[in-house]
């Protein structure tokens, strides 16, 4: 993948197609910043439809700001390019101070007035795996009450909210106290909080790390799953020495089934959107228009192992 040609992607490509989306509830979602790609809300959208993507990321502030007029021409051009929302991420920072948890929740009812305006149902964030000052009790009781908060001001403009765990024991031993590194800790939490629009970010790259396997995911639901990134890993590496900031695309090196995550979750009826997140500095290095086409190929191959 890192010596990756043009000329290679292109005679690649032209074999490689995603399975009918008649088979499939998952769209295969672009997520420029995920790759290094600068685009705006209107460019994401025209990257989108020239490579072949369904779904792309909603940009919180811009809606917000947008103009009913601009709003309805770009609600209209997706619908002509059949492009849907994917998520957005969460515009409140809760794993710092309580000053400055408190101060970004003010602003998140008139955000979530602005992303549901866009029809746009679905945020999405991520927890840290450890604490130089919290342990594992104390965090958790933290989390769960900041992310009740949110939950609720989510709720009330119809949005889920998907949390991911980091799976990595580089990630989880980095600091003095870990923290929820698992999808069985994460169930916890969201158990804990009480609410019922809160779910999950799959990342296939955590599942692998975690140690985890198809049988952990054929104890969710649709409802429980809210996004999904969908990496791969480095090869030749032990699983608790890769590192967080070192994967691949999907499908890449076969490190991670990426089959059996697609097919299992399609099984469930999944309906969220999937995305490549493979913080890969090759991939970054590259000039935009080949980031996206490798990146569409990946996820195409990837779609192209779900069972019809």
């Amino acid at each position: 993948m890192n010596q990756f040609s043009r000329r290679m992607f292109l005679a690649t490509a032209a074999a490689v197609a995603p399975v009918s989306a008649a088979t499939r509830k998952m769209t295969m979602q672009l997520s420029c910043g995920a790759i290094g790609v600068k685009a705006d809300q209107w460019q994401s959208l025209d990257y989108a439809a020239r490579y072949g993507f369904e779904s792309i990321d909603a940009y919180t502030a811009p809606l917000a700001a947008m103009s009913g007029a601009d709003l309805d021409r770009l609600k209209q051009q997706m619908a002509d390019k059949k492009i849907v929302w994917a998520n957005a991420g969460l515009p409140v920072d809760f794993r710092q101070s309580e000053e400055k948890f408190a101060d970004d929740l003010k602003k998140l009812p008139e955000q979530a007035r602005g992303l549901q305006r866009a029809s746009v149902n679905r945020v999405t964030t991520w927890l840290s795996p450890t604490s130089d000052s919290l342990t594992y009790i104390e965090n958790f009781k933290q989390h769960v009450r900041r992310i009740k908060e949110m939950a609720i001001v989510l709720g009330d403009s119809g949005h889920r909210l998907g949390l991911e765990y980091v799976g990595p024991k580089t990630s989880w031993t980095a600091r003095r106290y870990p923290f929820i590194h698992s999808m069985r800790e994460m169930k916890e939490l969201i158990a804990e909080t009480g609410r019922s629009n809160i779910g999950f970010v799959l990342d296939s790259w955590h599942w692998y790390t975690a140690g985890e396997s198809a049988v952990e995911l054929r104890t969710l639901t649709n409802k429980d799953v809210v996004s999904i990134d969908l990496n791969d890993a480095p090869s030749g590496i032990p699983v608790d020495q890769q590192k967080d900031g070192s994967r691949e695309l999907p499908t890449a090196t076969g490190v991670i089934d990426v089959a059996s995550f697609l097919n299992t979750l399609n099984e469930l009826g999944c309906d969220a959107p999937v995305r490549c997140e493979p913080f890969n500095q090759p991939l970054r290095n590259m000039p935009a228009d080949q980031a996206l086409e490798t990146t569409a190929s990946a996820l195409k191959k990837a779609f192209a192992l779900i069972r019809s």
